[in-house]
């Protein structure tokens, strides 16, 4: 039997809200899934537009500049078989808004728990995961156990917030996740998606954290004035690592990203806060050296 080729459209839509790093989604069979729906050949002029119409008619959220994330074919990436199933993936950054029935945001570490460091090394990594990959590894050459110890800063080897889809790679190839059929007996948690709709949000998250290092796609995700602690607060989110405070300033200083106001913020609790705005040529995408993280020494 010929197979057909099926085309959709997912979104991946983040937003920051109360330092937390949070994305939108929709209920499907139980289980969360990314907003999703079938390019129209006839009502859709361009993939953008119909990924548009898919987000606003599930979730009423019309978000702002997207982009095109990555394309996932996999032959078996459906297990319901029938067509050969392509979804082509678009990153989105937005203020988190009110969405309709059945949709709603979750917080991106729900999903990826070992992601986030800013607390310290994740505990799950010492007790569940390291254990689990280190049994999986042995036996099956020096290979295998450098790529675990690479991804997940084993052995020695630094943490490299810009592997998620790596780390979310090699924990599916392992069995330790409920995607890959074992994941519930093996004790590797956070929360499942449909499909391979948790792929796609470690490639988001992958892509969002490589893109705060020389790009100023943080404001996206920012109200018009912020001082420069919620800016580092937002970057911390994306992040998942607690930032140097000085250097973080220094660095946002030096690369041009914001100007000062003269307005102030008097509701932080203590001594009022000088409010900030992005450059005007930063928020029409002049190139820039984006944020910079410097981070805090590992612990």
């Amino acid at each position: 039997m010929t197979r057909r080729i099926a085309l959709g459209l997912n979104a991946v839509i983040v937003a920051v809200t109360a330092d937390e790093p949070r994305v939108l989604t929709v209920g499907r069979d139980g289980r969360d899934g990314l907003p999703y729906g079938p390019l129209d050949p006839d009502r859709h002029p361009t993939l953008e537009l119909g990924l548009r119409d898919w987000v606003r008619g599930q979730t009423g959220l019309q978000p702002g500049y997207v982009e095109q994330l990555y394309t996932f074919g996999d032959r078996d990436r459906d297990p319901g078989g029938g067509d050969r199933h392509l979804s082509i993936v678009y990153l989105a950054l937005a203020r988190e808004a009110p969405t309709l029935s059945g949709a709603g945001w979750r917080p991106i570490y729900d999903y990826l728990p070992w992601e986030d460091w800013r607390e310290g090394r994740p505990a799950m990594l010492r007790r569940e995961i390291e254990p689990a990959l280190s049994r999986w590894a042995a036996g099956a050459g020096t290979a295998r156990l450098s790529r675990c110890q690479v991804a997940f800063g084993l052995g020695g080897a630094p943490w490299d917030g810009e592997r998620a889809l790596k780390r979310y790679e090699l924990l599916y190839e392992a069995g330790l996740i409920d995607e890959s059929g074992a994941g519930a007996a093996r004790g590797v948690r956070g929360r499942a998606m449909i499909l391979d709709h948790r792929r796609m949000l470690a490639t988001a998250l992958s892509r969002v954290r490589g893109k705060i290092r020389y790009r100023p796609v943080i404001f996206e995700l920012l109200p018009e004035l912020f001082t420069l602690w919620q800016l580092q607060r937002v970057a911390e989110a994306l992040a998942g690592q607690r930032l140097h405070k000085q250097n973080f300033r220094r660095l946002v200083s030096h690369g041009g990203l914001v100007e000062a106001t003269e307005k102030m913020d008097r509701e932080t609790g203590g001594r009022p806060a000088r409010l900030f705005r992005f450059r005007a040529e930063v928020v029409r995408e002049r190139p820039s050296p984006g944020v910079g993280l410097p981070r805090l020494p590992s612990t």
